[in-house]
């Protein structure tokens, strides 16, 4: 008992001691996380030298585009064909996916030899076999009569490029793997493939889809898991592809969305970047390969050279009687007589000592006890470094994407394929293991694939369909929001009589387009000087400001303000309250400028609607903006104002002037630019002004000179006129507002409604399928939830698409890549919209100010304020351009309004001080 215990331990002292001695030899095969760090951060610059279009030419890892643009949602649905051609064997498969709530895929498929004579023949025999095969496929399954789409799974090295929706041409770049058509290296195989169908006769089908095996596997694990971004194939060869940003892809045009990168990592070290962690072994391996100097990461972790590698260790360490008492046999000798299956059979937990015994006699060789410990530890020390090489590239595709999504914590699945990852015993476990080592910030999964290349290009092909649906039928919604230069030239027409029909006497009281006269019959000519104050009412908070112009070499405006609130119960109480809170507010600036008891001429911005009957008197039609104080509707705000300064008895007011802020903007503007003649507000609300000869104005007596008409446009359409203009999306958002029926114009352009109105397609595209995988979150149905500012922060050309997904999270919508340019795509079509017919309503504007004055054309500048003209990043440039279409004749330029509310009343005060002065001198 005693002496086999001392035997046992005195064999595991002998194996300890060998396991030591084989460490030791291949102390260079076995590396540590620091070196798998170094080779990820390597590998992480030769991804960007293969993405940048100067690097790329020069790039060992080439990182292709595929055009795959899309994973799968689970929603994709119908029946495919699919043919897979890697090796001497062909198949055609038959997919059938479902989208019955199981998402369930059913294949049938059959396997086709090539024989030898087909394979170095000519390209036309080749691919008059491969029809042929599809043809007794589709015959078999009596399908000859569909014409099926179909993906082609063609894993050899091609170059691939894109046209239309569809994945359509790929040009191979060289024969791998025995083949030797003559005449297709260098040709496009889709085209080839079409030819030989064509040529048959007999039936038709839809190749809408050609893909590599790696790229099969991410989209078949893309299927079953939606997180699932990157593929990875270790069996014969080695390769991985994931979805990288288009921002980063130089070869391919366009910056938005995500695209499938064929890595082609296998040439990693191509370029002696890994020279210094090669090993000798790998250097023999090479030199005695087919292709020398290429594939060298490839060499050092796929199956076509583990076994390899371990038979030349063998060797090496024979002939330095480490092993096998120095002795060598001639199976031992022989190129590729030790396999990789035997590196996996060793390194089974059960009977591995004995599988070496078993694998070494069957070379010839008469092996010890220490041979086969050391043989398994060599087997060990190989599928473990190629383990670790393959974790470390993992680990800087797996930064790269994490840093991609500005997230702190990744979480990412990697599809895999391969007979290296799913027979070797330990091979995925020390890969695993690994890749979490090496990145402990990223939750990785990783999810064996059921047969990448048939289901996969099956997939792919499933995808694309899906998205040419999903992009027919929400070209379909938008066209309606698309107007062509007819349609605007139509807008404008419309604009232009209903104009003159608010302006005539005869039609005015039913024109939606009210033309109210202003009372403002001159802009600024520089002289104007003094002190003003100003109040800005038109919301919760209101503003009392002190406007200082001076005139002269000091020419300019000063101002300083002070922002008072109005509390709920004022807005809603009577008017007699809301006036006093509105004069104590009065008070206290003046106190605080230290001009208590000062009497000045004041302006006032009112932008409620009124009708107005000189310029000191303006009549309230009706409160809107929440505004609800009793007693004030159908009464002037000016007296209301000046009743509440003699009620408090401590100061007096010269209440000049009561503008909204439209005539504002352009009192501002034309301070600055003496052709400013029109003032656009496009914000919130939006409304314009312009300078009318006092001839058309029929509502006020006189012929001569100019008066401001403030248009009033936000009603335009309420009479019906721009019915064929608006959409189901428009109609909705009328009538869940609070004024249905009502600023129709207004809701198509402005910052109050365009949120609105993107909400609504958003809710439809759901409703639908065409986003959001279908789901519609309960943030998405609340009204007013999508800001207008998100229009304009999602349209940033600055920010990335990521951002966008950070909004939309922010809005309670889990989204994808796709989700997000289809969100940015609405926004940018709404927007769009309201840019071009506000230009259609200011080009209506411009060239009746140039007809009114019998001009051929006409230089005039427009004032313009509000946060959409200003915010949005293309809202004013598509303006512009809009106005320049329709408008040749005019000259325009536009100028941004410095506070038209505020300034603007002031300056309209002085200007009216200064011509009431002139008229008494």
């Amino acid at each position: 008992m005693i002496a086999s215990h001392m035997i046992a331990c005195l064999f595991t002292e002998l194996n300890q001691n060998q396991v030591q001695k084989v460490d030791q030899y291949l102390y260079h095969m076995r590396l540590s996380d620091e070196t798998l760090l170094e080779i990820a951060r390597r590998f992480r610059k030769e991804m960007e030298k293969g993405l940048g279009a100067t690097t790329h030419p020069t790039a060992s890892v080439k990182m292709l585009p595929t055009f795959v643009r899309s994973t799968p949602d689970g929603t994709e649905h119908g029946e495919f064909l699919a043919l897979d051609l890697g090796g001497t064997n062909f198949r055609v498969l038959r997919v059938r996916v479902t989208d019955n709530g199981l998402q369930r895929v059913e294949m049938e498929n059959q396997i086709y030899a090539i024989p030898e004579d087909i394979m170095r023949g000519s390209g036309t025999q080749l691919f008059d076999h491969i029809a042929e095969c599809l043809a007794n496929f589709m015959d078999k399954l009596q399908i000859k009569d569909k014409k099926l789409p179909l993906g082609f799974t063609f894993s050899f090295p091609c170059h691939q490029t894109k046209r239309a929706l569809h994945l359509l041409s790929h040009f191979l770049v060289s024969w791998t793997k025995g083949f030797k058509s003559s005449g297709v290296e260098g040709r496009d195989v889709v085209a080839l493939i079409r030819k030989a169908i064509q040529r048959r006769g007999d039936f038709d089908i839809d190749i809408v889809a050609v893909v590599n095996d790696t790229v099969g596997t991410m989209m078949t694990c893309g299927y079953d898991d939606q997180n699932c971004e990157i593929g990875l194939i270790v069996g014969t060869g080695s390769n991985a592809c994931y979805m990288e940003e288009m921002r980063h892809i130089d070869m391919v045009e366009g910056d938005e969305g995500r695209m499938c990168i064929n890595m082609e990592w296998g040439a990693f070290g191509d370029d002696g970047i890994l020279n210094d962690i090669r090993t000798e072994f790998d250097q023999e391996i090479d030199m005695g390969s087919l292709n020398p100097g290429k594939q060298l990461f490839e060499k050092m972790i796929s199956g076509m050279y583990m076994g390899e590698l371990v038979r030349l260790i063998l060797v090496k360490m024979a002939k330095e009687e480490l092993l096998f008492q120095g002795k060598l046999s001639p199976e031992l000798l022989t190129t590729g007589s030790f396999e990789t299956k035997d590196v996996s059979d060793i390194e089974e937990e059960k009977d591995g000592i004995q599988k070496a015994h078993d694998v070494l006699v069957r070379l010839g060789l008469n092996p010890l006890q220490e041979d086969c410990v050391a043989t398994h530890r060599i087997c060990q020390i190989v599928s473990t470094r190629s383990a670790s090489l393959c974790a470390a590239t993992l680990a800087a595709v797996l930064w790269r994407i994490k840093e991609n999504k500005g997230e702190e914590r990744l979480r990412s699945t990697i599809g895999v394929d391969g007979s290296v990852y799913k027979k070797h015993p330990h091979f995925a476990k020390r890969l695993h293991k690994a890749v979490r080592r090496l990145v402990p910030d990223c939750d990785v999964r990783f999810l064996r694939s059921e047969d990448g290349s048939g289901k996969g290009a099956a997939m792919v092909t499933a995808v694309a369909y899906r998205l040419a649906d999903q992009h027919r039928a929400r070209e379909k919604t938008l066209e309606a929001l698309k107007l062509s230069h007819e349609q605007l030239l139509e807008v404008k027409r419309r604009m232009k009589v209903e104009m003159e029909q608010g302006l005539s006497k005869e039609t005015h009281a039913v024109a939606p387009v009210k033309m109210l006269p202003t009372y403002v019959c001159a802009t600024p000519d520089g002289t104007e000087k003094g002190d003003f104050l100003a109040l800005d009412l038109g919301g919760t908070n209101f503003r009392v400001l002190l406007v200082r112009v001076r005139n002269g070499k000091r020419r300019g405006v000063e101002m300083h303000n002070k922002i008072y609130s109005i509390p709920l119960e004022v807005m809603h109480g009577t008017g007699e309250e809301l006036f006093d809170h509105i004069v104590q507010c009065i008070a206290d600036f003046l106190e605080y400028m230290g001009m208590k008891g000062v009497s000045l001429p004041l302006g006032f911005t009112f932008s409620f609607p009124c009708q107005q009957n000189s310029l000191d008197e303006s009549i309230l039609l009706k409160w809107t903006k929440g505004f609800k104080a009793s007693g004030c509707e159908g009464e002037d705000v000016v007296t209301l104002l000046k009743e509440a300064i003699h009620r408090r008895e401590e100061f007096d007011l010269d209440v000049v002037a009561v503008v909204n802020d439209t005539v504002g903007t352009m009192m501002t503007c034309g301070y600055e630019d003496p052709h400013c003649e029109v003032g656009l507000i496009v914000g919130t609300g939006s409304n314009a002004c312009y300078m009318e000869e006092m001839r058309n104005v029929e509502l006020v007596d006189g012929e001569e000179g100019r008066m401001c008409v403030n248009m009033e446009w936000g009603a335009f359409g309420d009479n019906g006129c721009l019915d064929d203009f608006r959409t189901e999306f428009d109609t909705a958002v009328d009538e869940l507002s609070l004024n249905p029926g009502k600023q129709r114009f207004e809701k198509m352009i402005s910052g109050m409604y365009l949120g609105e109105i993107v909400r609504n397609i958003l809710i439809d595209f759901t409703k639908r399928g065409l986003l959001f995988r279908g789901r519609i979150s309960e943030r998405l149905k609340t009204r007013g939830i999508f800001e207008t500012k998100f229009l304009s922060q999602i349209e940033s050309d600055c920010l990335a698409l990521l951002q966008v997904r950070a909004i939309l999270r922010h809005l309670g919508l889990e989204s994808t890549c796709d989700d997000s340019i289809i969100v940015k795509e609405v926004c940018t079509v709404v927007a769009r919209r309201a840019a071009q017919l506000c230009g259609a309503g200011m080009a209506a504007v411009v060239d009746k100010i140039r007809e009114n004055r019998g001009l051929d054309t006409l230089k005039v500048t427009v004032g313009v304020d509000g946060t959409l003209y200003k915010l949005h990043p293309h809202f004013a440039k598509v303006m512009h351009q809009t106005v320049k279409d329709l408008a040749p004749k005019c000259d325009v330029s536009f100028l941004e309004s410095e506070d038209g509310s505020g300034k603007g009343a002031a300056l309209i005060t002085a200007v009216a001080c200064r011509i009431r002065e002139a008229g008494q001198r």
